[in-house]
């Protein structure tokens, strides 16, 4: 880049999406005289871009492209794209001539998870043990009160995933308090803790890998990255190295003591243990709720947000159990299932 003469303008416009991995050098003053972040679209954004895609494609008049906008934050350009085409596609194979709102909101779901696999055989015992575990998830999403609103509900596969459950923030944020960190690590790991609560602890299955680790890296970076830990209080504990244009993550480079790094282990751990002993309260005191949540579910297969509501309500006012928002004391036990509930020895043996 040096060596021009004065009369002569060179202009380099150069992009991408890995600034860590760039050699120090490039980035020295007189190098580039504009530094241009580009950030995932907010709703506005999103808006925006939907607009554009579906300029020439048939929607139905109840599409309403804020409502999807609102349903998908942290979603690319390029996301938003492949949603509006994946809904072209499913209203094609509809013979549909035009997109309606239930192609634009599968598609969301194929963007994120993957298409469903139904042909996919499961048994009706594992049916019944996936229906626990996500609706463990989305009762104690339901529950907590800085958890994103319950969205959509299946047991039917998508990708690599047996069971989803879809939570969606209100708007967009781009801060996250303590108290919605420690709710969101609650309502992971309340697919385990149905489970536990329901099959006993020696029949939980290894379904809930995926959310262990979730919860896992999300404790320690509450720990290490954002200071939010009472004993070791607002400090950052190691850094992340990488090789240079390769992108090769070399590790953590520890900059404390193995006193500081046991530390760091228990307040993770404790982290972890104390959202579990949460999530575990919220479905024991809602446990007739939790059953009558997955009884219906392995009937549908998918339960979108009203239809779990209007569940909720039912079992609570059959049951007289407290409202699901937590107001008013909590049963002090365990109120007689229903006749139509599975008991928790049918449902280990996957009757």
């Amino acid at each position: 880049m040096d060596g021009f003469e004065t009369n002569q303008h060179v202009i380099v416009i150069a992009a991408t999406n890995r600034p860590d991995v760039l050699d120090p050098a490039l980035l020295r003053p007189g190098r580039f005289d504009r530094h241009v972040m580009l950030d995932r679209p907010d709703i506005r954004g999103r808006r925006a871009i939907l607009e554009v895609h579906s300029r020439n494609k048939p929607l139905d008049p109840g599409v309403d492209l804020e409502v999807l906008a609102k349903q998908t934050p942290g979603f690319s350009g390029a996301d938003l794209s492949n949603l509006i085409n994946e809904a072209a596609i499913l209203a094609a194979r509809g013979n549909r001539k035009v997109i309606v709102m239930n192609d634009l909101e599968e598609s969301i779901a194929r963007v994120i998870a993957g298409p469903e696999r139904k042909s996919r055989m499961i048994s009706e015992k594992e049916k019944l043990t996936i229906a626990y575990h996500e609706m463990g998830h989305a009762l104690v999403g339901t529950t907590l009160e800085h958890t994103d609103p319950v969205h959509k509900v299946t047991i039917v596969s998508r990708g690599q995933a047996l069971g989803w459950t879809m939570s969606l923030p209100i708007e967009d944020r781009y801060l996250v308090s303590k108290a919605e960190l420690v709710d969101q690590l609650a309502q992971i790991l309340g697919g385990r803790c149905a489970e536990d609560l329901i099959l006993g602890e020696d029949n939980i299955t290894t379904g809930a890998s995926d959310d262990i680790r979730k919860a896992t890296n999300l404790a320690r970076k509450m720990v290490t990255e954002w200071g939010m830990s009472d004993k070791l209080g607002p400090l950052t504990f190691g850094e992340r190295q990488e090789m240079v244009f390769l992108g090769r993550d070399l590790g953590e480079q520890r900059n404390y003591s193995e006193g500081i790094a046991s530390e760091i282990d228990q307040e993770v751990h404790q982290l972890v243990a104390d959202a579990f002993q949460r999530a575990k309260k919220v479905l024991r005191e809602r446990e007739v709720v939790l059953r009558a949540l997955a009884s219906r579910l392995v009937e549908v297969e998918t339960m979108d947000a009203p239809e779990m509501e209007r569940i909720i309500k039912e079992a609570e006012s059959h049951n007289g159990v407290a409202p699901v928002n937590g107001s008013g004391p909590p049963p002090e036990a365990a109120p007689p299932a229903p006749p139509d509930f599975v008991p928790p020895a049918e449902a280990a043996a996957g009757a």
